[in-house]
């Protein structure tokens, strides 16, 4: 009956002016509140957290598999891996090798080509990871050697991209730091070696030290000293340089002056090479006085004071001087070798006048500008090499033949 009683108001409703629109517009309103959500009913609190523990959480989607690694037969004994695509083991391995302060973390350098790779397996070094392009690599280097290490097949267009030589040969080694206390080097390289020591004074240049290493190996030196302020003797352009006189002879690197003495044989007489000669030179004979000049050393600061610059200048010795070619050599006798920027460093100095030594002049022409450090080096050290096995070759007619008084 209420019904019925509001049903002549809501006809009129309809029959108003909008009385349609506004009847639409509560319809859409009733069809939207159907389509409302459920509300969520949330259970008290100290049950909240055992039913959040009963729902199953999301799966993690599973890490994709590692590349499938194909491993074959290279020899009794002896297996290689096949790079899959995407495999960066040879990025890594050479960029890290390719710095000096990684190489010292992690104490590995990074070898390239078959010569100074199989120099270095015959002197002892302990290969860690060997990358090749084809297995005619493997069959040219001691199989036994081998065996340490890991290896890995690759592209040879991958080595390509990560050499620095302009004709990659295809096969790269990452070693381990060689030790030159645990290196075994050539027995004709033994066999050869003379009293005659080298010692690098701020030797910055890469193709110099490895030039001047090269010529040191070639002369029959005992060892090479190099002091604080030369370049690393693992830098990959040393070692092309070297040309595997690395692995020939004892390395000792990063020595400070104050412990260059404990690497020297007792009773040595240390020489120092100056090829610059600023006056020029008169011939044969003994040096003229113009040669007693001091020789060039490691540019210094100015001091503030006259009394700094006297008292500087009075702790820098003058040596002796004389012509490389005139009788210089003793048993034993090292030659300090300075870096054609800074020249020689005080500290060389003073190490060579506490031993009696004298300063080596190599003359030039006038005018011409000094000599490179690494041809400075070869000519220093061979003509102490003719001199040493000259003084040999006479002790040895005398005892074959004694002068009877």
């Amino acid at each position: 009956m209420a019904a019925l009683r509001r049903l002549p108001g809501l006809c009129r409703a309809l029959l108003s002016p909008g009385g349609l629109r506004a009847a639409a517009a509560a319809g859409r309103r009733g069809v939207r509140a159907l389509r409302r959500s459920p509300v969520r009913v949330l259970p008290p609190r100290n049950e909240r957290g055992a039913a959040e523990e009963q729902q199953p959480s999301p799966r993690k989607p599973p890490p994709p598999p590692p590349p499938a690694v194909e491993r074959s037969s290279a020899g009794p004994g002896l297996w290689y891996e096949k790079a899959a695509p995407g495999d960066r083991r040879l990025g890594k391995a050479v960029t890290i090798t390719k710095s000096k302060k990684f190489r010292d973390r992690h104490g590995k350098v990074l070898l390239e080509g078959h010569r100074l790779i199989k120099d270095a397996l015959e002197a002892g070094a302990v290969p860690r990871t060997l990358f090749f392009s084809t297995m005619g690599h493997l069959k040219e280097l001691p199989e036994a050697k081998l065996k340490q290490a890991s290896l890995v097949k690759v592209k040879f267009e991958d080595i390509k991209s990560w050499s620095d030589l302009v004709t990659p040969q295809g096969l790269i080694g990452i070693f381990s730091k060689p030790d030159p206390t645990k290196m075994s080097y050539p027995a004709a390289q033994l066999t050869s070696s003379l009293p005659l020591l080298l010692i690098c004074d701020n030797i910055r240049d890469p193709g110099n030290l490895g030039t001047i290493l090269r010529s040191a190996a070639g002369a029959g030196c005992e060892k090479v000293l190099l002091t604080e302020g030369c370049v690393d003797p693992w830098e990959p352009k040393v070692l092309r340089a070297g040309m595997g006189a690395h692995f020939r002879l004892p390395i000792i690197a990063n020595l400070d002056w104050e412990s260059v003495p404990s690497n020297l044989p007792a009773g040595i007489q240390v020489c120092v090479a100056d090829n610059k000669d600023s006056r020029g030179a008169d011939g044969a004979g003994s040096a003229p006085d113009s040669l007693k000049a001091p020789v060039k050393s490691k540019p210094r600061a100015a001091p503030e004071h006259e009394d700094e610059e006297g008292e500087e200048a009075g702790c820098i010795p003058e040596l002796p001087a004389q012509y490389y070619y005139e009788s210089w050599t003793q048993t034993p006798v090292a030659v300090v070798i300075g870096g054609e920027t800074h020249g020689l460093s005080p500290d060389a100095l003073r190490l060579a006048a506490s031993t009696g030594g004298k300063r080596l002049v190599i003359p030039v022409v006038p005018g011409v500008d000094s000599l490179n450090s690494a041809i400075a080096a070869a000519i220093v050290l061979f003509e102490g090499k003719r001199q040493l096995l000259q003084r040999h070759k006479q002790e040895e007619e005398r005892r074959k033949f004694p002068v009877v008084g």
